[in-house]
């Protein structure tokens, strides 16, 4: 049984409802004085006529009588004609009620459409794509007031974001040459002909190893503000299975060590055909294979699947491992967010990892999607749009 659904109280309905009810109003003021104006006019007043009176007495009586009978039919026929008037006008009044009713949904509509405009522009502008700009044309009334404001809200946060990306990209190159100093002192020190202490000798390398953790967060910084500068120019067609593969190799001896098996069918190694910068989309690829060597178990597994319906390219990762919270998994697209610490099994990861996967994916059309799968570990998906198979590829 279809349930009967309360209509949303918008705009355009209370608008449309004020014109109705204004309407019926104004009508219906308009019949009454009519009506009252019409039952003015019906009151007769009786009187004899003027001069002597008839000498006969019967044909006094025989006139007085016609003449009521007269006067009785011409108040009949005027009570009648102001009760077919009122009934036609009641009538009138309902039709033009109900044309009043649609007749002020349309005006409505059209009245709100430039404000039905800027709300769907707005909702499309992200901050990836602050460049773009209402720009409505017309009148310069309050909705193209509303739109220039908004337009100008827009720059000054391309402003903002842009001065931020170049903050952190700025920033980023220049720690690396402190970085590197420090590197090159350290070398040197434990270079020197005289025998290195023990202890110092710890220290240089535990020093070490916190700056090529510090050099990979800047990588990581760097690669993210790239990644959210926009949408790339130099666009080369590839494949995401063909990464994957790649990414795998390169960890082949981290994965025997940690006795990983991965499932993968044929086809991932050729599929999911997409286009975009190859630097990003290799970095892209690579940080979703390392999440899931990384943050894996000793003998646990990885399954990737890749899938094109003509529109979308999609690669699949997941994982195995224990339950996971599906509002903490979902704050993994963010920078420096993790799980905790037993899905950290070394101290080398950044936080930016999904991050960048996030970013990259949406700066070339396409979306991460985590989730946490309900038997235990984590299914990451990479959707990005299709491109067509190149020429002397199997298809």
């Amino acid at each position: 049984m279809r349930t009967w659904r309360r209509p949303a109280r918008t705009a355009r309905l209370r608008l449309t409802v004020l014109y109705g009810v204004m309407f019926l109003l104004s009508g219906t003021g308009a019949l009454a004085i009519a009506n009252l104006v019409g039952l003015g006019g019906t009151r007769t007043s009786e009187s004899g006529p003027a001069g002597p009176s008839p000498a006969d007495p019967a044909t006094l009586a025989a006139a007085a009588e016609r003449i009521a009978w007269l006067q009785a039919r011409l108040s009949d026929s005027h009570a009648a004609q102001s009760r077919q008037v009122l009934i036609g006008s009641a009538v009138a009044l309902a039709v033009m009620g109900v044309a009043s009713v649609v007749l002020g949904r349309v005006i409505a509509g059209r009245a709100l459409r430039p404000l039905r405009v800027i709300t769907a522009t707005t909702r499309r502008i992200t901050a990836d794509n602050l460049n773009e700009r209402l720009a409505v044309q017309g009148p310069d009334d309050e909705v193209k007031n509303l739109a220039d404001t908004i337009d100008e809200l827009l720059e000054r946060l391309e402003g903002s974001f842009a001065a931020q990306r170049r903050f952190v990209a700025n920033a980023s190159h220049e720690l690396r040459t402190p970085l590197a100093t420090m590197r090159a002192s350290l070398d040197v020190a434990l270079a020197k002909p005289d025998p290195v202490p023990e202890q110092t000798a710890a220290l240089a390398g535990r020093l070490r190893t916190e700056l090529d953790q510090v050099d990979r967060l800047l990588d990581g910084l760097l690669m993210l503000a790239r990644a959210q500068h926009g949408s790339p120019a130099d666009r080369t067609t590839l494949s995401l299975g063909r990464l994957a593969t790649a990414a795998l190799d390169v960890r082949s001896a981290e994965i025997a060590a940690r006795r990983l098996t991965v499932h993968s069918a044929d086809a991932v190694a050729d599929g999911a055909w997409t286009r975009g910068d190859v630097t990003l989309l290799t970095r892209m690829i690579d940080n979703v294979i390392g999440n899931a060597v990384t943050h894996n178990h000793d003998g646990g597994w990885i399954r990737l699947a890749a899938a094109d319906d003509g529109t979308t390219a999609q690669l699949v990762v997941e994982t195995g491992g224990r339950v996971l919270d599906q509002e903490e998994v979902e704050r993994l697209a963010r920078p420096f967010q993790r799980l905790g610490a037993d899905r950290t099994r070394t101290g080398d990861g950044s936080g930016l990892g999904l991050s960048i996967v996030a970013a990259v994916a949406a700066a070339h059309g396409g979306a991460l999607d985590l989730r946490a799968r309900p038997a235990g570990g984590l299914r990451v998906a990479v959707s990005l749009p299709s491109a067509a198979v190149p020429a002397g590829v199997p298809a």
